[in-house]
């Protein structure tokens, strides 16, 4: 009996109609105002942050790794990563040459270097292999919902960041002509989503191969769509030439011993470019190194994790070697 009173409720709710932004929580309204700006109908808005299945359910697990003592253990499993990527290193060249007309179309197109790609697919999700178990839009609703009042600057970030996903999503479902309960997107704990590990605000990137809509859950579509990312946000449009690239796994190696002797290390920064925290720049004054820093300041804009950048370029590097 109540699971029937409860369907009639949810019923109710969706077969309601919605001409405003009025909501308890005003983050929502704040999220309403902004799709509907972007074309979302009012009536969907609503439906979707009234959903029983959307909103009233919480990922706990994402929510605990979020937190800054767990932020900061990734962070030093990054290069536990890395070193534990290596042995996949010939699987990674047959990738390569499996999707050799994929690749040769997307280096044409947006000229990113194919090794770079593949191994940003492996790392994020080891070629498509790791299959994403946590919900994107729960997993943003969680964070805006736990969020009641920021106290810090990082809690207003992950905010405003909880709030233009949801807002992604919802646009984006509205595009495919989802419904809000079956605008399911697999995700990372973190809610990135696809074998590329797209954020949902940045879905505009996607591309799809020979296609007009990409699809992030296909491989070819994936490839394109992480050139399109890094040509239009990192302006990554010439291709690198290896042979000025130093041998990466010595140089990965003394980065490595540089940040465990340096509390507030970066690769490639001598300073933030959104804040005044000074840094202790690795590469900044080496002229053997500043072709590859170069580069590495566009993996960065995928991830702008030092690590990440250093060891995307390395799997990059033995795979071209191997090719």
């Amino acid at each position: 009996m109540i699971k029937i009173v409860l369907a009639l409720m949810i019923t109710t709710l969706l077969l309601a109609k919605h001409e405003n932004c009025e909501f308890k929580n005003k983050d929502y309204s704040d999220i309403c105002e902004k799709v509907v700006k972007a074309g979302v109908s009012y009536e969907y808005a609503n439906q979707f942050l009234l959903s029983y299945f959307k909103t009233t359910k919480f990922d706990e697990v994402s929510w605990k790794y979020l937190q800054p003592k767990y932020i900061t253990i990734h962070k030093a499993n990054e290069k536990k990563a890395n070193n534990a990527l290596v042995k996949y290193v010939p699987m990674l060249v047959q990738h390569l040459k499996d999707y050799k007309e994929v690749y040769d179309f997307s280096e044409k197109k947006y000229g990113v270097n194919r090794e770079i790609i593949g191994a940003i697919l492996l790392k994020e999700t080891r070629i498509g292999k790791i299959k994403p178990t946590h919900d994107a839009f729960i997993v943003f609703n969680t964070i805006v919902v736990k969020i009641k009042e920021p106290q810090t600057e990082r809690e207003k970030w992950l905010l405003n960041m909880g709030k233009t996903n949801m807002a992604s999503i919802i646009h984006y479902c509205y595009k495919k002509g989802l419904a809000p309960d079956e605008c399911n997107l697999p995700s990372s704990y973190a809610g990135a989503v696809g074998i590329p590990q797209f954020m949902p605000n940045s879905f505009f990137y996607a591309d799809g191969y020979k296609t007009e809509i990409g699809d992030l859950t296909k491989m070819e579509d994936a490839i394109m769509s992480a050139s399109r990312f890094l040509h239009d946000k990192a302006n990554f449009n010439q291709l690198i030439e290896w042979d000025k690239i130093p041998v990466m796994p010595t140089v990965e190696s003394d980065w490595y011993d540089y940040e465990f002797e340096h509390k507030n290390a970066s690769f490639v920064y001598d300073k933030s470019t959104t804040s005044n925290v000074v840094y202790d720049c690795f590469a900044c004054q080496k002229s053997e190194l500043q072709y590859l820093n170069e580069y590495t300041k566009k993996v960065m804009r995928y991830n702008n994790s030092s690590n990440y950048s250093v060891g995307v370029i390395r799997l990059a590097y033995d795979a071209h070697k191997l090719l």
